[in-house]
């Protein structure tokens, strides 16, 4: 009968373990990758330079022509430069083409009529 009793006890003290333990590997999982996360930003950020053509958090592209520490001032279109806090920089603007922008669509390609 003790046995029982010491069995169903221990079960009790692991799952007491297990709901003290969860919540903190959760934190701990959210502090290593918000680490990881402001690594890869002040990466990014230093590697900036005046010439590289980047992509804002906003989603509009444009050149860097001019860097401070606080601002980054972007060329738009020519003669149109726009500043921005560089923390609104996402990243670097790709050049390649994705496969959905190469693929044409005959619906609507003018010249695709049938009669």
């Amino acid at each position: 009968m003790s046995s029982l009793v010491a069995a169903a006890t221990s079960s009790v003290g692991s799952a007491n373990l297990l709901i003290f333990a969860l919540p903190v590997l959760l934190i701990g999982y959210m502090f290593i990758t918000q680490r990881r996360r402001q690594k890869e930003s002040q990466r990014l950020q230093s590697s900036l330079g005046i010439g590289d053509e980047v992509t804002t958090t906003s989603g509009l592209l444009g050149r860097i022509t001019a860097l401070d520490d606080e601002i980054a001032t972007l060329e738009v279109s020519p003669g149109v430069s726009v500043r921005f806090n560089r923390r609104a920089i996402a990243g670097p603007h790709s050049t390649s083409p994705s496969p959905n922008e190469s693929e044409t669509d005959s619906s609507s390609d003018p010249t695709s009529l049938t009669d």
